[in-house]
């Protein structure tokens, strides 16, 4: 590994890519230290404390807490990646789209161009609504916007927006000129700065005794358990056989070659989390703002560790995934491209044949990727809260009394080290290091791994 580090260094145009990569991301995390004027950060952090398991915390996270500290940040990436979603599913239904994302590199940056476009009308959106909300938010007697009018909205919204073009600015640069994904490593190092802090939140547990050595070593075991399957299932592939038909164009023969269809077992990386995430948490944040008693009841249902919540999140991500999976991977199209060049898969007829038997491979797949995205998803809640099966009608009380403590009330410690962030990190990494590898190979040094290649989410 210290070798292959000092292999990256040793390359001129590699390392200047890295370097530019960590300035950028350097630049990044000092735009986390600059506050939205006109804010008293006492009330805002009194604020956020409150505001854990709503659909605010779960954005937070994605601005790398920046939003819950109010900086020029504080949007982050996530009105990029809503308009990119968007326009994703726009191709779907929208003709124009449809063929602008056929056209080859001239469609995609027009598509990008509409993608940014799409982002400023978010950032507009989005700060003008939390301009609004925080005037009118008190915490504990403290106003969080202590002047509020037009002045402010005005400035707030021309600060969010601008942070945030900015940051979509800085991710496409490391897209281009640097190493990795801009927009990915972006929101990996929103993530893995606030590790550091998770992990002193464990081990400040051990002087108070919340946190005893062998909860400990159960937490470090577990996180490694679940990096490797991680690892494991995002490697995952169910390769189809694919082979092509000799065709001889003058003196030349083409095709004969067989090769293999990859399908991966999590099509949809992390994007289902993120939607079932955003509809689950919608009752516990509108609790935070309708005072009506039998809301507040509903809502409560929507809680971590609740039987509802539990059962819906899980529901949801399964729905999400084939949802998303659908939207992004045709079959026909495949089996149309295929049958476009010469080729088959083997005991399966070409056209509909083909295009039917790749739908029922990848639907089998994918279930199994949503099962692991949803108990990936579970598990943090799992360990902090446990499953509260006590509010279940008629069984609650018997499940209570006969089922262990730690399943039904957890560990009550915060794991940070699971669930969506650590999903983010390990895949971003795979995906990174991939590209550095490819650059060493290519340039015949050896990579990270000797006795194998060292295959990301796409490879």
């Amino acid at each position: 590994m210290l070798e292959s580090i000092r292999n990256i260094f040793s390359i001129p145009d590699l390392r200047r890519r890295v370097i530019f990569t960590l300035l950028l991301l350097a630049v990044y995390r000092v735009g986390w230290q600059i506050p939205n004027p006109g804010i008293s950060g006492d009330a805002l952090a009194q604020f956020w404390e409150a505001q854990k398991g709503t659909i605010l915390g779960f954005v937070d996270l994605f601005s790398g807490r920046n939003m819950s500290k109010m900086t020029i940040f504080a949007l982050g990436i996530m009105p990029y990646i809503s308009a990119s979603i968007i326009l994703q599913l726009l191709q779907v239904v929208w003709p124009y789209l449809e063929r602008l994302s056929k056209e080859g590199e001239l469609g995609r940056k027009k598509i990008t161009q509409y993608t940014r476009y799409g982002t400023i009308v978010i950032c507009v959106i989005q700060s003008t609504a939390i301009a609004f909300w925080l005037q009118v938010q008190e915490v504990g007697g403290l106003r969080i916007v202590p002047n509020p009018g037009v002045g402010f909205i005005f400035l707030s919204v021309l600060t969010l927006t601008t942070g945030t073009v900015f940051v979509m600015w800085l991710g496409e640069q490391i897209s281009e000129r640097g190493i990795g994904n801009g927009i990915s490593l972006i929101i990996f190092a929103g993530i893995v700065v606030n590790f550091p802090q998770g992990l002193q939140s464990v081990l400040s547990g051990l002087k108070t005794g919340t946190m005893t050595p062998v909860r400990l070593i159960f937490l470090m075991v577990l996180m490694l358990a679940v990096i490797v399957v991680i690892v494991f299932v995002e490697r995952g592939q169910r390769r189809i056989p694919v082979s092509y038909a000799k065709r001889v164009v003058g003196r030349k023969v083409y095709g004969g070659q067989s090769t293999h269809l990859p399908l991966r077992v999590n099509t949809g990386g992390v994007i289902p989390i993120i939607f079932a995430a955003s509809i689950i948490t919608i009752p516990a944040t509108l609790a935070q703002f309708i005072k009506i008693p039998f809301f507040y009841q509903i809502a409560r249902q929507f809680e971590l560790g609740m039987p509802l919540y539990n059962l819906l999140y899980i529901g949801a991500i399964i729905f999400f995934t084939y949802f998303y999976v659908s939207i992004i991977f045709n079959p026909s199209d495949v089996a149309d491209n295929l049958r476009k060049y010469g080729g088959f898969i083997p005991g399966i007829r070409p056209g509909k044949n083909t295009s039917d038997f790749i739908d029922s491979v990848l639907s089998r797949i994918t279930l199994v990727g949503a099962i692991y995205l949803a108990a990936v998803a579970i598990l943090p809640e799992f360990l902090m809260t446990g499953f509260k099966v006590q509010t279940l009608p008629f069984v609650g009380d018997f499940l209570e009394t006969n089922l262990p403590r730690w399943f039904t009330q957890g560990l009550n410690v915060e794991f940070y080290f699971g669930g969506t962030s650590i999903l983010i990190v390990v895949g971003v990494a795979m995906d990174t290091m991939q590209q550095i590898e490819a650059q060493l190979v290519m340039r015949h040094y050896d990579g990270f791994m000797r006795r194998g290649r060292l295959k990301g989410r796409r490879g």
